[in-house]
């Protein structure tokens, strides 16, 4: 397959972002955002799906940190877009079920080119340490959009939050793994139109 990769940089009043991947890396990753729990989510999501990542962003954080966790979700799908190309000979479709001790999620992925996202997930309480969970749902929305995907995202049960979230983004990493994986089998795109857009 081509080289794989993408670079986006992203200026706004309110935040910088700098991110390049690459889909058939080891997962090796750089991430520096300035949200400590964030960056460990984009840690778990690069390790386990394979996808090297490197991301700084400098954003309005005296504010809070919506618009850092947001922006950062709205590049990453930018660079998922460019990256997977006209998506021939991939698998499209991915999907995971990951249990992380007491909480297990569930996500599924089609890299259709239309974007929809559904969130079925009930966080115990508003935040972990000092980063609010409704934050989990903004990033994956953004990235969701931008990267023109569907993304379905289920929590069935759990009771920290911590784990919700974890089990989430490895959920996804796996899912974003299996989508994104060439299809030995098929070198055209994986549609009956004739193309994803």
């Amino acid at each position: 397959m081509p080289n794989r990769t993408a670079k986006i940089v992203r200026t706004t009043k309110e935040t910088k972002v700098e991110l390049s991947i690459d889909l058939d890396g080891k997962g090796r990753n750089t991430v520096s955002t300035g949200v400590g729990f964030f960056d460990h989510m984009l840690d778990l999501l690069s390790r386990h799906s394979l996808i090297d990542l490197d991301v700084t962003a400098d954003g309005d954080l005296h504010v809070d940190s919506h618009h850092t966790v947001e922006d950062v979700g709205i590049v990453l799908g930018q660079a998922l877009e460019k990256a997977v190309g006209d998506k021939k000979g991939i698998y499209r479709y991915g999907w995971a079920t990951v249990p992380m001790d007491e909480s297990l999620a569930q996500v599924a992925v089609d890299l259709s080119g239309r974007p929809a996202f559904v969130f079925n997930v009930k966080f115990t309480g508003e935040t972990i340490g000092q980063f609010p969970v409704e934050l989990v749902e903004e990033f994956l929305k953004a990235l969701a959009t931008s990267a023109r995907m569907n993304l379905h995202v289920t929590v069935p049960y759990g009771t920290n939050n911590h784990h919700i979230a974890e089990a989430i983004f490895k959920a996804l990493a796996k899912a974003m793994r299996q989508a994104t994986s060439h299809d030995p089998r098929n070198d055209e795109v994986p549609s009956t139109k004739g193309s994803l857009a």
